[in-house]
């Protein structure tokens, strides 16, 4: 057969096409997490399991299970149907690499922050806790935050739109996104949601971009969270902690972050904002930025 003699693939309906477009996965994805949602909660019922707002330490991994499913089963059906490939973001061959890799740069990450705040008095230890309840925490902060949230945050929203819209305007609505998101949370105030935007958002973007990991940036997300509340006893995102360290924190909010925590203090901004700066210089040096769709070359037509 000769290169004149090949027959062109059929283009897909426009049904097909419009599943397939970014909106159309988004909201694909959005509607199959809520109805798993649904099936998912008569099953919780079922099981006898409590329901209402349950103390982070309470929280079973069965409990935690029935919180994840939905978003983690839905992002396989978009991967594997809609989009129709491998999931290789959460490739099996990455787990135990990237993990391991993500837990320590975030443990390591956020106590260069607490490091700070010490060195500036703003961060005082008195002593240890004995029976923190390290299973729940790390359920809740750890395996439900990493992986829940990357998912829809990284998975879904960043990597999703930054095929049509490109890596700029990606990295920014995605941020918003994540920051808007904690704005609900206790203590949560406007400078709070617009830190955690900037100091998480972009650098967990981009983090995503650089490494096309979503098991790094659930490393990463974890080891961060388990950091603060359980290990420091610094309150997550507007949550009180009880930490393995009985600490406290004293200085201006701006400084301390108040109430919501660390994530709100200025010394977290500029850290993050750094390693951000550096990502950034990795993907600009690469030239793995994506243009929007407007400003790529567009294809010539086959002969």
């Amino acid at each position: 057969m000769t290169e004149n003699d090949a027959t062109p693939l059929p283009r897909p309906s426009l049904p097909a096409r419009l599943l397939r477009s970014p909106v159309g996965r988004i909201l694909v994805f959005a509607l199959s997490a809520w109805l798993i949602g649904v099936v998912c909660s008569r099953i919780y019922s079922g099981l006898g399991l409590p329901h209402g707002a349950i103390p982070f330490g309470e929280v079973t991994p069965l409990i935690e299970l029935f919180r994840l499913l939905p978003v983690v089963l839905a992002y396989w059906l978009l991967v594997r149907f809609i989009e129709q490939r491998h999931v290789d973001e959460l490739a099996a061959r990455k787990l135990i690499p990237h993990v391991l890799a993500g837990l320590a740069a975030g443990f390591i990450l956020f106590s260069l922050v607490v490091g700070a705040l010490w060195a500036l008095g703003a961060y005082v230890v008195h002593g240890t806790n004995v029976g923190v309840p390290w299973l729940g925490l790390v359920l809740v902060l750890g395996v439900g935050a990493g992986v829940g949230e990357e998912i829809v945050s990284r998975g879904v929203l960043f990597r999703i739109v930054e095929e049509g819209l490109g890596t700029w305007i990606s990295l920014l609505f995605s941020a918003a996104f994540f920051g808007f998101m904690h704005i609900w949370n206790p203590h949560a105030t406007t400078w709070s949601a617009l830190a955690i935007a900037l100091e998480a958002g972009l650098l967990f973007g981009l983090i995503y971009h650089v490494t096309r990991s979503l098991w790094l940036c659930m490393g990463v997300h974890a080891a961060w969270n388990v950091a603060q509340g359980p290990f420091y006893g610094i309150p997550v995102s507007g949550f009180e902690q009880k930490g393995w360290l009985a600490s406290t924190m004293q200085g201006p909010d701006w400084l301390t972050g108040g109430e919501f925590g660390a994530e709100a203090s200025v010394v977290a901004l500029c850290i993050c904002s750094t390693l951000t700066a550096v990502l950034l210089g990795i993907a600009l040096r690469r030239g793995s930025l994506v243009p929007p769709f407007w400003a790529r070359p567009k294809a010539k037509p086959a002969a």
